[in-house]
This record gives C-alpha cells, structure tokens and sequence, in this order.
C-alpha cells in the first residue's frame, strides 16, 4: 500500500501546482492510454453526469456515447461514437465523434509508453461548433502501479461560438494500482486551463480530482470515478463509468 500512496501523492500534489482547469470537459470524458491491440473490436458505453459549480449554480451536464471501434494494425485504433448531451435542461443535442489512437512505442520498450490521440466531435445542429483535439498520450508501469498523464490541445471551429479558433490546453492524470484483473483502484484528474498561450486566472480555470475503480471480468473492463472540482469553475461533483466489450 506504501508503494501505491507516497508516488500517487506525488503525482496529484502537481494538480494545485499547474494551475490549471478541468470544468468545460465533458461529464463522460475519461483518460487516454496510449496501448493498442491489433485485431479487437470494441463496444464502448460512456456516461457521465456533473451538477453545478459556485459561479453557475444551475449548471448541470448529463452525456451518453456509444462506440465501435477496431485494431487496424498493431499501432492504430480508430473508434467512431455517437453521442448525446444534455447541458442545463435544453434538448438534447446529438454529436458524431470520431476517435483514433496511434501508438508510437512498443510497449514496455522504454520506460515510458508513448502515444497520439486526436479526436474530431461534430455537433448535429449546425449552430454549436465542432471541434478537434490533439495530444502525446504516456504511461508509467511500475510494478502493480500505472501511472497516466496526456497533454492535450483542443480547438473549436464554425458554429456561432465567439470562441472558435481559439487552441485550449487540457490535462488527464490517473494513477492506478493493480490488485487484480477484476478490481484495481487509484485516483484520475481532469483540467483545463483556457487558451494554451494565455492561461485564465486560476480561480476560472477548471479542476477535479477523485477515486476511481477499474476492471475486467470475461471480456467487458469497467472504468469509474467520483471526480470533485477544485475550483470554483469547476463542477461541484462529476460521476461517470464507462463499459467496453472486447472481442476479436
């Protein structure tokens, strides 16, 4: 248990450090890892729900997503979701996302994994803009412990939203130990700091950090966390699970 809480600590102390922020992602979203097994499909169900922050008390976001996704070669997945989002009790809004995963070293190679993400979201109505984002994927393996971080770089672009064009930098910290196939268990960070080369004030940027559970059991892996904000731009409480079934 040593093993696992002195490096965890470590890791996520840097979160009050970065300054940075976390509340304009997604309820569902979830860490990147930069592994990719040739020739399996996928089946992948996301939610997520999170409630209000202190500056927009009515805010609450609910998200659904649904995905297929396949092995191309043994560096290459490439995943298509549908997804919906409730945001503040409009309608429903319904978002074609596009996803695909390159893996740049052979795993366990080096001391770090190393991939690529990029993901392409296009919104259905027309009005909110779409958006691609980018970013290096790394993973630590340490005995039963795992460590993630991905740097990540998200642009919006047409729609109506004054804020397009505009590059925002994200983050995605999770550590985890491995105490079996079926349950293993640690912590994942979320943020977002605004423009990368203009950062917001700390207080708007948004942050969270919470438990989290993971696991697989025949061919379906669980993966879910409690995330609390940290600022007060960031979702009070954030809960989501995501469920794949593996197959070849």
């Amino acid at each position: 248990m040593k093993n696992f809480l002195k490096p965890t600590a470590t890791l996520f102390l840097s979160l009050g450090v970065m300054h940075s922020n976390a509340s304009f992602a997604g309820a569902a979203d979830y860490v990147y890892t930069p592994n990719v097994e040739e020739g399996e499909f996928e089946i992948d169900f996301k939610y997520g729900t999170s409630g209000r922050t202190d500056t927009s008390p009515d805010q609450k976001q609910n998200v659904t997503s649904l995905g297929f996704g396949y092995g191309v070669s043994e560096k290459w997945f490439s995943e298509l979701y549908l997804k919906s989002e409730k945001e503040n009790g409009k309608p429903a809004q319904n978002v074609l996302e596009f996803e695909n995963k390159f893996q740049l070293t052979q795993t366990g190679q080096y001391p770090i994994d190393i991939g690529l993400i990029t993901e392409l979201e296009l919104p259905s109505n027309g009005e909110d803009p779409s958006e691609f984002k980018v970013g290096p994927l790394f993973q630590i393996n340490s005995g039963k412990m795992q460590y993630n971080a991905n740097l990540l770089f998200e642009a919006k672009f047409g729609g109506n939203n004054p804020a397009a064009n505009e590059v925002v930098g994200q983050y995605q910290l999770q550590a985890k130990y491995r105490l079996k196939k079926a349950l293993e268990f640690g912590v994942q960070g979320f943020g977002e700091v605004g423009a990368w080369d203009k950062w917001l004030p700390a207080s708007q940027q948004s942050h969270k950090v919470g438990p989290a559970l993971f696991g697989k059991i025949g061919n379906i892996k669980y993966n879910t966390a409690y995330l609390f904000g940290l600022t007060k731009a960031t979702e009070n409480g954030t809960a989501r699970l995501q469920l794949e079934y593996e197959f070849k």
